[in-house]
């Protein structure tokens, strides 16, 4: 039986168990032997609710450690808009839950919201972390007006944030065409080929900064305080990629030959 989207979200709405995510912290933090991380900003978190938004790492792979040093830092679990396709896949919808993932809807942030949680969502989704090599640190929030609307009926700051490094674990040399319609049913799940040091990312160390609230007003035209969001993140993320590559050049490595097949 096909579950409904009201179904899905009071289902898997995030419900974080403080034990296992303590449990699973020193895990995670065994990430930072690879990529120490450096935040920014934290002065911008408000003690109450937030929205947080920003750039998603190739793989999403950052997340890991974006959420549990964000948890060590403020001392409340941030709860994180997750991708649907999530909780089609057993198991893992029922972790994701319990460390303060939960169903990607609107109804499901702004209960979280409500209830004065920060909320992460990366308004680019799938589009980023799946990405050609050319997108690279390029906002793809084309679609994503939905998280204004939000954060006006929730009556929170959203907080733009930005990360750097993340998209430096692996080079893109591909993608494996039809995979994403195979797999998960959507050509925007393309998987990508990807090269780090050999399957494995490449050890780099993951900055994030945040930057000052933005207060949706209640008659301020959605479209405006998107288009205002994400150039003010796109420039945030600009200025802390060039920050992050003067400081580390040396880890960068020249591409490795495309295995995408040229036109004859």
């Amino acid at each position: 039986m096909v579950e409904s989207d009201s179904e899905a979200e009071d289902r898997w709405d995030a419900n974080p168990h403080p034990l296992l995510v303590r449990a699973l912290q020193p895990l995670v933090r065994t990430l930072e032997l690879l990529h120490p991380v450096r935040f920014e900003g934290l002065s911008h978190l408000p003690v109450g609710p937030a929205l947080l938004v920003g750039n998603h790492g190739m793989l999403g792979y950052e997340s890991l450690l974006f959420f549990e040093r964000l948890f060590s830092h403020v001392g409340r679990v941030p709860l994180g808009l997750a991708d649907r396709w999530f909780f089609k896949v057993p198991l893992m919808r029922d972790v994701l839950v319990r460390v303060g993932g939960m169903y990607g809807s609107a109804r499901n942030g702004l209960r979280a919201l409500r209830r004065g949680a920060l909320v992460v969502c990366y308004p680019g989704g799938a589009r980023e972390t799946l990405k050609r090599e050319r997108d690279k640190y390029r906002l793809q929030w084309q679609k994503s007006v939905g998280f204004v609307r939000l954060a006006r009926e929730a009556r929170v700051p959203i907080i733009p944030f930005a990360a750097a490094g993340v998209d430096d674990t692996y080079r893109v040399v591909g993608h494996l065409a039809g995979s994403g319609h195979l797999l998960m049913g959507h050509g925007k799940y393309d998987l990508p080929l990807v090269w780090g040091m050999g399957p494995l990312p490449k050890p780099v160390p993951f900055w994030f900064r945040f930057g000052e609230p933005v207060v949706v007003r209640p008659h301020e035209s959605l479209e405006n305080v998107h288009r205002h969001v994400w150039d003010r993140t796109q420039t945030m993320l600009d200025d802390l990629v060039d920050e992050w590559t003067a400081a580390n050049a040396h880890l960068r490595e020249p591409a490795p030959p495309s295995l995408t097949p040229r036109a004859a």
